[in-house]
């Protein structure tokens, strides 16, 4: 009996193994982030509650329509088209030399008028000159070099229509939202945040992304491909700062 139900806890184990693996491996759909979520219009609902009283004139407080304004976003809820256009390159290299030597004598000091002597094996203290005194001498050098050098080189471009998160006492407006992709093998993601000065709008409702401030730009992904691309959790430790080799 016991060894039926070790078999089957065995096939239990090989199935779930089996699944999960299966599962894993399947293609999920995008997943939406909480920090960029699009904001939507605030509604005023006492006002939309109102019942349209007929007042005899055709113009209405809270009922105006602006025919002589541009599109550009300007309310919580609006939409803004970030033109990605961010290029990086950056390089660094760094060399140090350092050397150092020391020197040190000490003289067999005089006491009373005569050196003190004393015998190696004995450590009694002689009279008579045995060949050992206190005399001392040390010389150490020490010498260091290094180098390194690193260079970085990014490249994004690309358009991604966010909303307008809030409107601030000044009117820059902070937007934010998200683009997401999903393909084959994996999902990607392209997210963006910051703050938007009104001026810097084109007509077309458009600004560059080098005109956030405060900009927050981020571009992964997940899957089999973003997985094959990720170093192990051992080799992660063996090159990490806490490796004692």
């Amino acid at each position: 009996m016991n060894k039926i139900y070790s078999l089957s806890l065995h096939y239990y184990g090989v199935a779930l193994i089996l699944t999960l693996t299966l599962l894993s491996g399947c293609s999920t759909a995008p997943k939406h982030d909480p920090e960029f979520a699009p904001s939507m219009p605030i509604v005023d609902y006492h006002r939309a509650d109102e019942v349209q009283m007929a007042t005899g004139s055709i113009y209405k407080a809270g009922r105006e329509i602006i025919l002589y304004e541009d599109m550009k976003a300007r309310r919580i809820g609006d939409t803004i088209t970030i033109r990605l256009a961010e290029k990086t390159n950056a390089s660094k290299s760094a060399k140090t030399d350092s050397s150092r030597t020391q020197e040190t004598a000490i003289k067999n000091p005089t006491i009373y008028g005569s050196t003190p002597q004393f015998n190696a094996l004995g450590i009694v203290p002689l009279a008579s000159n045995s060949g050992n005194s206190l005399e001392s001498s040390l010389s150490s050098s020490h010498a260091f070099s290094g180098s390194g050098k690193s260079s970085q080189s990014n490249s994004l471009t690309g358009d991604i229509t966010v909303t307008v998160a809030d409107v601030l006492p000044n009117g820059n407006l902070i937007v934010r939202g998200e683009k997401r992709f999903n393909f084959n093998e994996g999902n990607e993601y392209v997210k963006i945040a910051g703050i938007v000065r009104p001026y810097d709008i084109g007509p077309n409702n458009t600004v560059l992304s080098t005109k956030l401030a405060d900009a927050t730009i981020v571009y992964n992904g997940d899957g089999t491909i973003a997985n094959a691309n990720k170093m192990g959790w051992l080799a992660r430790f063996f090159i990490g700062a806490f490796s004692p080799f």
